[in-house]
């Protein structure tokens, strides 16, 4: 059975410290939690400072953003980490895909 990749992405999900809600002001209390509110301003295009240094998880490289003016944050992907695993795989398979099977 296929998964939809709505029901994919949700079993994905990234665990995260922010708390999004309008019914607590925002407050940034990094690294153990930041209350922030649901949308985005029109101040967040000019005003998001990092909150602390990059981290990783399992998969990613990330870094929290939050806007100085309303609190709005997010947590900004910087990259993926690359699953060893998989590259050897996808290696082995490239270098057999372009070897020409001669008959003797």
């Amino acid at each position: 059975m296929r998964r939809s990749p709505c029901k994919e992405s949700m079993e994905r999900t990234i665990a995260t410290i922010v708390e999004y809600t309008d019914q607590k002001r925002p407050k940034n209390q990094y690294p153990e939690r930041i209350i922030s509110p649901v949308r985005s301003g029109p101040c967040c295009f000019s005003d998001m400072e990092e909150i602390g240094k990059s981290q990783e998880d399992s998969r990613w490289v990330f870094q929290y953003k939050r806007c100085k003016k309303c609190g709005f944050t997010v947590r900004v992907i910087l990259r993926e980490i690359p699953d060893a695993a998989l590259a050897a795989e996808l290696r082995k398979t490239l270098a057999n895909s372009f070897v020409r099977n001669v008959p003797d």
